[in-house]
């Protein structure tokens, strides 16, 4: 598995993400979001931070980045596509998921680690987890809200595109949710940073079986 990890000017979990893959084997590196050529990578990684500043709105302007058109290719090519945190803001200012990040319901950033739900344990980033097993995952966000229009909120329920669910909704999300996929089901993002919790040395390795997961349905492809 070859996977390129999105630097966005911004953009400060790149390397986290890039230690976590390499730790499981992948073959993983930094591509900077001025290119626009995203050939021979098996799944594409947009990982945390504050990409262009957050100005306009979380990930408005870093959709419009290069690099984006490349994603949105290998989107439609079936690569797997994972936003986390700030990236999935990108991916849905992009339209490649659907809804929309806002400030969270009680304003300010937070910082701390929550219980998440396995809703969906079948999928390409969840298949190592049981299904509504509970484990616990960093968050670190402002505006980790996520809302999208009742039409779009059944249509996800009734995809199963709802990948992890907040136990004890941190930010008022609709329908406690924390992640989800596209239609495809090979483009995902969530709010909460499981390369944060993949080594014991962190204390939390609830992380792993995400990881563990994306590994297993590539080697199956292959």
């Amino acid at each position: 598995m070859k996977a390129a990890v999105i630097s966005f000017p911004g953009s400060n979990c790149d390397f986290d993400m890039l230690y976590a893959l390499q730790d499981f084997g992948i073959d993983a590196e930094i591509v900077s979001a001025k290119q626009n050529n995203l050939a021979g990578f098996d799944a594409i990684f947009l990982p945390g931070g504050f990409s262009y500043g957050d100005y306009l709105r979380t990930g408005a302007i870093a959709r419009f980045s290069p690099i984006m058109s490349a994603v949105t290719q290998a989107a439609n090519a079936g690569k797997l596509i994972v936003g986390v945190c700030n990236g999935f803001q990108i991916l849905t200012e992009a339209g490649l998921l659907p809804g929309q990040l806002l400030g969270n319901a009680t304003p300010g950033f937070i910082c701390d680690e929550v219980a998440l739900r396995i809703a969906n344990g079948q999928t390409a980033f969840s298949n190592a987890y049981d299904v509504d097993e509970t484990i616990s995952i960093p968050i670190a966000h402002a505006e980790g809200n996520y809302f999208a229009d009742e039409a779009t909120l059944d249509k996800l329920e009734k995809n199963n595109q709802i990948i992890f669910r907040y136990v004890n909704n941190p930010n008022g999300s609709a329908h406690d949710i924390a992640g989800i996929m596209n239609e495809k089901g090979n483009v995902f993002g969530m709010m909460p940073h499981p390369e944060r919790a993949v080594d014991s040395v962190l204390g939390n390795i609830d992380g792993q079986n995400f990881f563990k997961s994306m590994l297993s349905g590539i080697l199956t492809k292959a």
